[in-house]
């Protein structure tokens, strides 16, 4: 996706709890982070196309969030999530 494109996606701190996204791009400067940012955020995982969730959130304020991706489960701090741009999956039928 190039920069300036219109999204469909969110930001990853915005992505409710326990639901599924696809990453879309990560986004340092967008976020007001340091360029590395992005970088940090990509070895861990966070690449385009990866599945990723937002576990649980800290209470109170929401700061940082528990998030799966892949297989691993990281702490991040709302403003590193905020770097990363997510395109929310269809939600699950209810049985």
């Amino acid at each position: 996706m190039k920069v300036g494109q219109p999204t469909l996606g969110v930001a990853l701190d915005r992505l409710p709890a326990h639901r599924g996204a696809l990453v879309e791009r990560v986004d340092a400067a967008g976020a007001h982070q340091p360029a590395e940012r992005a970088a940090q955020l990509a070895d861990i995982g966070f690449v385009p196309g990866e599945i990723v969730s937002v576990l649980a959130r800290a209470w109170p304020g929401g700061d940082p969030l528990v998030v799966r991706v892949g297989h691993s489960s990281f702490a991040l701090r709302r403003a590193e999530a905020a770097c990363v741009q997510v395109l929310p999956l269809p939600a699950a039928p209810a049985p």
